[in-house]
Parts: C-alpha cells; sequence; structure tokens
C-alpha cells in the first residue's frame, strides 16, 4: 500500500503470499458483526378508490368478475373490460367487489391507476406507473431499471407467483396497457369504448349499462326526502339517464334541502333529450349530466360556484385544498364540502399503498364528467381573467415546488427562495418538515405541475416555466421520472431562451442530459451539453462550467472516452476548487478518480481517493466517505492487490452501515464475494452471502435488480 492511503483498513494484519491472504477469518467476523437492517416490511398494496354509499347491488355484473377472479387463481393472468358510459358506475362496481367479493382472491397486493391523471398529450406515462407499482411491491426508485421494457419485464417478475389485483381506469387504447399486465392474477380495464384488441388477445369484456327502472327507483325511494308520488321518482329516474353519478348529485343535492321533495328535482331538470333518443351514446350521457350538473349548480350558493370554475380552469386533473386557498377564493372549505357532498368532488389521499390515512384530505379530484362541464363554465370567463387565473395558479405552483424542493436538501440553485411562506401558499407550515415529504408531494403533483407547465409555455410564461423545472430536478433524479423530464426540460430550455438566461438555459439543458443519460441515450446526452457550452462564456458562475464538465465527464466515462472524461473532470475539480467548494472537490475527485482508475492509472486513483477521504473526514462529509472507500477497493481489486481491496471493502461496509446506507452496504457485500471467491476463501464468501441476503427485498434478485 502508499503511504497516501494511510487510514483505509488500518489496523488489519493483510498481506498476501502465493495468492493466500492472510487474515481472512478477521474479515468475515467483522462482516458477520457488522450492522445490518432488513429491508423495512412491505405491506401488500392496497391502492383502489374506496368504495361510495349508495352502491346499487349489480349482482350480475358482480358475478361475473368473481367468476373470473375464481378463474385467475394459479392460472397465470386473465383480463377483462369494463366498458360502460361515463358515470355508469364503472370504477365503483370495481371498488364495491373488491371490498366485499375479490379481496379475499388477491391477498398479495391489489394496485391502481387513473391514466386520465398520467396521460400527457394523449400519450400515457406506462414507465412512470410501472415505477409506481413497482415501488408499492418494495423494490426502490434506485433498485429499478429506467426504460420501460427493463421494468415491465421487472413488474411481471416481481408478480408472477402472486395473486395480485390491477385496475386501470379510463384505458383509451390496447398499447397502453399491456406493458402493465402482471406475472399472475387479475387484470381490469374501465373504458368508454369496447377495446376490441384486447379481446382479441383474450380478454373478457363486461358491459355495465344504465340502472334500470326498478334498481334505479329504488335508490330514490331510499332517499331521506319528501318523496312525491310514484311517477316523480319514474321521471327523475328517467331524466337522469339512469346513471348512478347523476342520481347521487340529485340525491345529495336534496339531502341537503329538506324542504323540497322529488317534484321540485324533477322541475329543475330540463326536459328529456339525450341518451335515452341516442341509444346511451356518451355524447346523450354529456347531456344528460351537464342538465344535472346545471341543475345543482343552480341552487349553490356564490362560493361553491366560483371554486367550481376555478376547478374548471385548472390545467391539471386533480388539486390541492393549498391552491384555492392562496388563489383567494372566498370560503374555500364550505364550497369544497358543498362539491363533495354532491359527489362533484372526491378526496385523494392521503392514503397511500393501502395505509390508513393521517388527517384530514388534502388533494381531491373532480369526476372527469365535471370537470368537463365546469371547464365549459370557465370557458367563459374574459380572455383576460382567464389568463390572470392562470397567472395565479403558476405562481402559487412556482413557489410550492420551490418550498418542496428545498425541504429536500441544499443544493446548487439559480433561484432564490419563494416569495411567498408555506402558510400564505395555504400549506401548514409543517407540510415538508418529515422525512421525504416533500418529494412525495412533488411526486403526487406531478401531472398537475407538468400540465402548469406546458399551459405557461403555452402563455409565454417564460419565467415561471423556467424555474419550476429547475425546482423539479429531485423529482427527476431522485424517483427516476425520466418521461417527465424529457417533456420539461425542452420546454425549460425554450423558457430560458425567451428570458434571456444563459445560466438557466445551461441549467436546464445539464438536467436534460442526465436524464438522458440515465435512459442510456448517451449521444443525445453528449449533444445537450454540446449545445450548453458555448454559453459558459455569457455566465460569469462557475458552478455552471463544473457542472457541465462533470455531467460531461460522466457521459464521456459511460462511453468508455477516459481520456475525455478525465479532462472534463479535472476541470469540474477546477471550477469547484476556484469557489472553494469542499463537498464539490470531494466528489469531483471521487469521478476523477474513477476515471483514472478506467484508464489503469491505480496510483495515481489512489493518490486522489485519499487526498478527498482526508478532506471528507475533516469536513465530516460523512455520505462521502463509504463512497470513497469503496471505490479505493475496487481500484485495489483492479490492481491485483487482493488483500488491500478486502480491507478497504470491509471499511466501506462497515461505514455505510454506521450511517445506514443500504446500497454502499450491498455494494462493499457484493464486492467482497467476488474477491472471496477470486481467493477461495469460503468463510468470507458465505458470510457476505448470508448479510445480502438480510439486505434483500421483495424485488431483489442476486446481482442487483
Amino acid at each position: 500500500m502508499d503511504g497516501d492511503d494511510a487510514g483505509v483498513g488500518a489496523g488489519v494484519r493483510n498481506s498476501v503470499s502465493g495468492g493466500t491472504v492472510f487474515g481472512a477469518v478477521v474479515q468475515a467476523q467483522r462482516i458477520d458483526s457488522l450492522v445490518v437492517e432488513a429491508p423495512p416490511q412491505v405491506w401488500p398494496p392496497r391502492q383502489l378508490p374506496p368504495p361510495l354509499p349508495g352502491f346499487v347491488n349489480r349482482t350480475k355484473e358482480r358475478r361475473t368478475l368473481r367468476e373470473l377472479a375464481e378463474a385467475a387463481v394459479g392460472q397465470g393472468v386473465r383480463t377483462v373490460v369494463v366498458t360502460g358510459l361515463g358515470g355508469v358506475g364503472k370504477t365503483q362496481l370495481i371498488a364495491h367487489c373488491a371490498r366485499s367479493d375479490l379481496g379475499a382472491f388477491f391477498p398479495d397486493g391489489q394496485v391502481y391507476v387513473d391514466l386520465a391523471d398520467v396521460r400527457r398529450d394523449g400519450a400515457v406515462d406506462v414507465a412512470g406507473v410501472l415505477g409506481d407499482w413497482l415501488h408499492a411491491f418494495g423494490v426502490p426508485y434506485g433498485h429499478q431499471p429506467a426504460g420501460l421494457g427493463g421494468r415491465a419485464d421487472l413488474f411481471r417478475t416481481v408478480t408472477t407467483g402472486k395473486r395480485v389485483l390491477v385496475v386501470i381506469d379510463n384505458v383509451r387504447q390496447a398499447p397502453e396497457i399491456r406493458a402493465l399486465t402482471p406475472g399472475d392474477g387479475l387484470l381490469v380495464a374501465t373504458s368508454r369504448t369496447m377495446l376490441p384488441a384486447l379481446r382479441m388477445d383474450g380478454a373478457v369484456q363486461l358491459v355495465v349499462d344504465p340502472l334500470d327502472e326498478r334498481e334505479a327507483i329504488g335508490i330514490v325511494r331510499g332517499w331521506p326526502v319528501a318523496q312525491g308520488d310514484g311517477p316523480a321518482a319514474a321521471e327523475l329516474v328517467r331524466r337522469c339517464g339512469g346513471l348512478p353519478l347523476a342520481l347521487r348529485a340529485v340525491g345529495e343535492w336534496l339531502v341537503e334541502r329538506p324542504q323540497l321533495g322529488l317534484d321540485d328535482a324533477v322541475r329543475s331538470l330540463a326536459p328529456w333529450g339525450g341518451a335515452a333518443d341516442s341509444g346511451w351514446a356518451d355524447e346523450g350521457t354529456v347531456d344528460v349530466m351537464e342538465q344535472v350538473f346545471d341543475s345543482v349548480l343552480r341552487q349553490m350558493p356564490d362560493h361553491t360556484r366560483a371554486l367550481y370554475r376555478f376547478l374548471g380552469a385548472l390545467p391539471g386533473t386533480t388539486f390541492p385544498a393549498a391552491l384555492p386557498r392562496a388563489a383567494g377564493l372566498p370560503r374555500v372549505d364550505a364550497a369544497l364540502g358543498d362539491l363533495m357532498t354532491s359527489h362533484l368532488v372526491v378526496a385523494v389521499g392521503p392514503e397511500r399503498d393501502g395505509a390508513a390515512p393521517a388527517g384530514p384530505p388534502q388533494r381531491f379530484r373532480m369526476h372527469d364528467l365535471a370537470r368537463a362541464h365546469a371547464a365549459t363554465e370557465a370557458a367563459a370567463l374574459p380572455e383576460e381573467a382567464a389568463r390572470s387565473l392562470l397567472r395565479t395558479v403558476t405562481d402559487f405552483y412556482v413557489e410550492a415546488v420551490a418550498h418542496a424542493d428545498r425541504s429536500i436538501g441544499d443544493r446548487f440553485r439559480l433561484q432564490g427562495p419563494p416569495a411567498r411562506s408555506l402558510a400564505e401558499l395555504g400549506f401548514a407550515e409543517e407540510a415538508f418538515n418529515g422525512e421525504g415529504q416533500g418529494l412525495d408531494w412533488l411526486d403526487a403533483e406531478r401531472g398537475n405541475i407538468l400540465a402548469v407547465v406546458r399551459a405557461a409555455a403555452r402563455e409565454g410564461l417564460h419565467d415561471a416555466v423556467w424555474r419550476i423545472c429547475e425546482s423539479l430536478w429531485p423529482l427527476f433524479h431522485e424517483r427516476a421520472r425520466y418521461t417527465d423530464s424529457l417533456e420539461a426540460h425542452p420546454l425549460g430550455i425554450e423558457a430560458a431562451r425567451w428570458e434571456n438566461r444563459p445560466d438557466a438555459e445551461i441549467r436546464m439543458r445539464n438536467q436534460l442530459a442526465r436524464a438522458l443519460a440515465a435512459l442510456g441515450d448517451l449521444d443525445r446526452a453528449a449533444a445537450e451539453l454540446r449545445a450548453g457550452e458555448p454559453l459558459v462564456a455569457l455566465t460569469e458562475d462557475a458552478r455552471l462550467r463544473g457542472m457541465l464538465a462533470e455531467t460531461g465527464g460522466l457521459v464521456a466515462l459511460a462511453q468508455g472516452r477516459t481520456a475525455d472524461a478525465r479532462d472534463r473532470f479535472t476541470a469540474s475539480l477546477a471550477a469547484n476548487t476556484e469557489r472553494g467548494d469542499q463537498h464539490g472537490i470531494i466528489v469531483q475527485s471521487y469521478h476523477l478518480a474513477d476515471a483514472v482508475r478506467a484508464s489503469g492509472d491505480h496510483a495515481e486513483a489512489r493518490r486522489l481517493l485519499a487526498a478527498a477521504l482526508g478532506l471528507a473526514r475533516e469536513t465530516a462529509d460523512l455520505a462521502m466517505i463509504p463512497k470513497l472507500t469503496l471505490l479505493t477497493a475496487r481500484v485495489h481489486a483492479d490492481a491485483g492487490e487482493v488483500a488491500q481491496a478486502v480491507a478497504a471493502a470491509t471499511d466501506a461496509a462497515e461505514q455505510a452501515g454506521e450511517q445506514g446506507l443500504t446500497s454502499k452496504i450491498r455494494e462493499a457485500l457484493e464486492l467482497l464475494v467476488g474477491l472471496a471467491r477470486r481467493t477461495g476463501d469460503t468463510a468470507l464468501a458465505e458470510s457476505c452471502e448470508r448479510r445480502l441476503a438480510e439486505l434483500r427485498g421483495p424485488g431483489d434478485r442476486p446481482g442487483g435488480a
């Protein structure tokens, strides 16, 4: 060992003689005593929306679903397509069946997605859906493949041999869901169309019709309101088209107004004109629901109608409760209560993966038919008022996303802190104080955030666009939301150019390059970096120069261009040294040592790592110490210095264990297994494999996912 390696493996007496590693028993004992936390227990996910009250016992449909569930157990995968009009109760049918009829058949997991929430300009982010489901089954985001194909394969692997239920709402075409098929279990897709391509794949079709008059009148007669005569109930059912959503909205409206009866409800609805005459076409459904919504809203107070129009103007599909408060709408809580009572709005979250909700719900969704009707109401706003509303919504997300980002950790940002506090934005002050809360909020809101980014870009709100994109970096990076990154950052680049912000354009191109590199598209990543390099001369911030050089080095190293990688990491190290960023110096020394190692210069790699380790200890940069020590072990292994490699890898495992860095413990143990097998050290190999088994979660396989 060089003198520069003092401290790495200190106190361990290892030597190499004839290929035998002395002191191996000591290493095995250290591994046996290593503190290894078992993966957290993963509860089988239960993601289906909760069933609403007032469900009618659809005996035939429930029997069919139960028979399909029975047939799916132990028989691979069965697929059923549930079709019917909007508002006919497809999702509620499945929710009630899952709760009462199907739950026993699928104890290993029930996952759900509404494709309306992840559809971007017509395309569905299937990879993102799979990432969430894999996470729900215990595969951390950081251990998942980046691409769609890899995630689909892993999802089938994780669910093979399990009894799982997969429910997918609002499917428009067959290719949207084929990659979401589990290894075993039942897949239920809902759609307003027949999806004949899935039937060609062997799917069973289940049509959910509007309620017949007898069933629907049974619902009406169960309402605690003044009944009126029989013809009034029948006429109300007819005007609601037998649609449960319409009947629920009218029924809740009446319950809140005990002075009214069925005759009043019938008079409030326009004469029948749509669905029956059109053969229950979806256009007829819209006519029916518009009549119901118009009738209900006419009786609502002004503050409720104001909130309804506001929600109709939102770009996304859900909304946080804080948003209308921050926008200054009057009596938001009362208005939300009115809309929820009428089933025009439902709560979503904070229930996640089957966990019990903690506190009142803070995110909401309009039924898609209600959202379409509200959008029509909002479209009547004058152009300037509509633009002002979008500006208000965009400003909210600029600052809310920035708060969430800053709660995740300290990092280089071009933009300053948000002007408004969390309380001024309608949140509780502690909204993002808990571990991971900021990241979870960004993840839950990402569909709305991207919709706002698109709308803001169309309206020329360029400064807001690049700021939101910058603040989304931890979401894209930590949760591997690469598809979202590929959509957002080109808009951020264009916005930065409109704002004449070369620094922001560099930032956007660098973040886009990182996403492309993660997806394996190294050529496009390199092209984005090349486009950003001329802009460095237009800025005075050395951090931007170092940032581009670092990403360029990572891309070059992945492409096997080690000399170019060395040059770029050297430049990045110089930029960090120039501004006195000690953490940056440590990180860039790590990258440079990795590139030097790849070029075969083991002595220089050890020198760089020893200096970086000294600085990391001096500055208490604890997270970097096991990374540097582990890379030191790899350098020794490459140089054939097996004893030193074993000692350093054991040190790295212990250092990572002290900090609870499970991924680094895993890497160190996997390296040690290889080294032990290389030297025939059975005891050390078995010790490491035993500890690795303790670390593996549901989605892990030997060698990594």
